[in-house]
């Protein structure tokens, strides 16, 4: 039988073109589909909210809304204070900032110098040190929940946003030493050996070399610690459930899920609101987030 030249070769190459037109199709197929689930539910949130509760009782399932007919009375009623008859989250909001922003403080304050210690010094113990990180991490919340609120409730500190500041820093302490410790790998010893030899000592080296360097992972770090704070909800609601006046923006939220008085289209608006500063934080420092999570991956 005769072959003819370059048939194979023809063959191969309309197979190969048949395969990269098929994963073409196949790859934006994904990327819509993924696309829709994740976005859907936030749009149906946000449509929700902007609606009118009787237009939303006759037509629940609407996913396009006329421009006419937007309303936002729902947030007016979501910010407006409870003397004013809303549900105040203007200072549920402010309470959960502070919150947050103090836990991402006090966690990057001592997850800096302990994830420099681990990667730079040696020390006996090192490894273990390094692998107790991720281990205390892995405990769930609940197993903790009650040993920290016997702890401070003994100490008097229930109830107290700066108690709840230390539960939330010694919840992401661990994960985030190991975040910068994957990053701070990746700068060169000799950049900070050249520091040293310019008359820096260990403190001048990180502030001047390491951390310029790890802006990336920083961003990211904090994104992530700030995410943890603001969406928290269990130890929130075990230490700060007496005390009505510092309830963060979860228990708010809580709260409008609870109460069968409350319009849906106000527990949507109360949803964005929480869902909200996360998205905009995120789209902000993407570049960032995406950079020091993967900065880590690969040794400079």
């Amino acid at each position: 039988m005769t072959t003819v030249p370059g048939a194979a070769d023809r063959r191969r190459w309309d197979r190969e073109r048949v395969e990269n037109a098929v994963l073409g199709v196949l790859r934006w197929v994904t990327i819509v589909v993924l696309t829709v689930v994740s976005v859907f539910p936030f749009y149906y949130m946000v449509l929700l909210s902007v609606r009118l509760i009787q237009d939303v009782q006759l037509s629940p399932g609407s996913i396009i809304v006329n421009p006419g007919e937007i309303a936002f009375s729902a947030y007016t009623e979501v910010l407006k204070s409870v003397d004013e008859g809303g549900q105040g989250f203007v200072r549920l909001i402010l309470i959960s900032s502070a919150v947050a922003i103090a836990t991402v403080i006090v966690t990057l304050t001592v997850s800096i110098p302990g994830a420099y210690a681990v990667t730079r010094l040696r020390f006996f113990g090192r490894r273990q040190v390094d692998a107790l990180f991720l281990a205390v991490y892995l405990f769930p919340a609940i197993v903790l929940a009650i040993p920290l609120y016997v702890v401070l409730s003994r100490l008097e500190l229930r109830g107290s946003l700066f108690a709840l500041v230390l539960v939330y820093v010694a919840q992401t302490v661990p994960v985030t030493l190991y975040m910068l410790r994957g990053y701070f790998d990746t700068i060169p010893v000799s950049l900070e050996e050249a520091a040293q030899l310019d008359g820096n000592g260990r403190l001048g080296v990180i502030w001047r070399v390491s951390l310029p360097l790890s802006r990336p992972a920083l961003a990211a770090t904090a994104l992530y610690v700030f995410m943890i704070a603001w969406n928290e909800y269990l130890f929130a609601l075990l230490f700060m459930v007496e005390r009505r006046d510092r309830w963060t923006v979860s228990l708010g939220l809580s709260q409008l899920a609870g109460s069968i008085e409350i319009p849906t289209t106000v527990l949507m608006a109360g949803s964005v609101l929480l869902t909200a500063p996360i998205v905009a934080l995120f789209f902000a420092g993407e570049r960032l987030l995406v950079e020091g999570l993967t900065g880590g991956a690969e040794k400079g």
